[in-house]
């Protein structure tokens, strides 16, 4: 089978390709190239998808033999990616850029390339599994390692793009995939793993929203839940829910920020009991499944990358948005978070919150 990879130059693509390379597949290599050579707009980037990544992804493609291509998705990026990304902080919502990337341009664009190369799959360097069924349905499920679990990232796969999707890595953990490196003789095998966002490498993400729209960003206050004004700040920007260090108040209790009112250039700061919250509503949502539940349905949901999903129900309320309501309160429930619903080790859909 002609199998595409998506080759970031990290171990766990780089991994994945030389897998199916051994299996015998007719692989091809490729990457995407997100940045310009030299960025006018004086920009750093960090230690993910940089042109030193793509160096690396062509010795790799090189020390397995296969073809490698740099497709140059530089304009996509910026408005898929980097564009959203200020518009959200802006409207006081806190964006995951990593899922954005995922669902916006390695599926939603590379199938499309895959195609064109005369492939019939598109494999990328995922901790996630996907598994068929007797009725021709595909099923998305965690990495076996969930330690590095991607599948929070993946949440808008349909179901055409599953069955076109592969994950070789999916059903190791990161010290055999290590291992598979090094018997392998791939170029990266002792390469770290990237941290950061790729276009923030120094995790300053309000100056970074500051040099990209300066004309958006405008100072307010800061309010406690009785609307008293308690302190100013310099933008929305700089603020997500439950945050707690920067708020520069004087109080005799810890302060949480609780809410963000971007319109009014307002935030709301509390104790952190208000942080708590039992219910959400989700916009752009996708059932993996390709059918939403007829009713409530019992889930766990997770509503950040790091978060333990928890036990919950949820419906739909209509054809992209859902509602979810957890057993216990939720800590920092944050729009424009994720919130993904899970069956187990199964994905059965996610989206934007609310």
């Amino acid at each position: 089978m002609r199998i595409v990879v998506a080759m970031s130059g990290g171990v766990d693509s780089s991994v994945a390709a030389a897998l199916l390379a051994e299996q015998g597949h007719d692989v091809i290599g490729v990457s995407m190239q997100l940045y310009p050579a030299s960025d006018r707009a004086g920009r750093a980037y960090g230690t993910c998808c940089t042109l030193d990544d793509l160096h690396d992804a062509r010795r790799v493609a090189a020390a397995i033999g296969i073809p490698h291509y740099i497709l140059n998705f530089e304009s996509r990026f910026e408005e898929a990616v980097v564009s959203n990304f200020v518009r959200e902080y802006v409207a006081g919502r806190t964006p995951i850029p990593c899922a954005h990337c995922n669902s916006d341009l390695k599926y939603a664009a590379l199938l499309d390339r895959a195609s064109g190369l005369g492939a019939a799959a598109l494999a990328t360097g995922h901790y996630a599994r996907i598994v068929g069924d007797d009725q021709g349905r595909h099923h998305l499920l965690r990495g076996l390692d969930h330690a590095k679990d991607q599948s929070y990232f993946l949440f808008s796969l349909t179901q055409a793009q599953m069955a076109q999707a592969r994950f070789p890595v999916g059903h190791l953990d990161k010290v055999a995939v290590r291992d598979h490196a090094r018997r392998l003789g791939l170029p990266v095998a002792g390469k770290p793993d990237s941290q950061e966002i790729c276009f923030v490498p120094d995790g300053d993400y309000a100056a970074f929203v500051e040099r990209q729209a300066p004309a958006l960003t405008r100072p307010g206050v800061i309010v406690g839940q009785d609307h008293r004004v308690l302190g100013t700040h310099e933008g929305v920007h700089r603020f997500t829910i439950g945050q707690r260090k920067g708020l520069r108040l004087s109080s005799s209790e810890p302060l949480y920020v609780v809410a963000i009112d971007a319109e009014a250039a307002k935030v709301t700061v509390a104790a952190r009991e208000a942080l708590g919250r039992t219910t959400l509503t989700a916009a752009g949502v996708n059932w993996t499944s390709g059918v939403a539940p007829a009713g409530w349905r019992p889930a766990s949901a997770q509503i950040r990358h790091r978060h333990a999903a928890a036990p919950a129900r949820v419906r739909a309320l209509d054809i992209n948005r859902a509602e979810v309501t957890f057993d216990d309160p939720q800590t920092s429930v944050t729009p424009g978070q994720a919130v993904v619903f899970y069956d187990g080790e199964e994905v059965l859909g996610g989206g934007w919150i609310e």
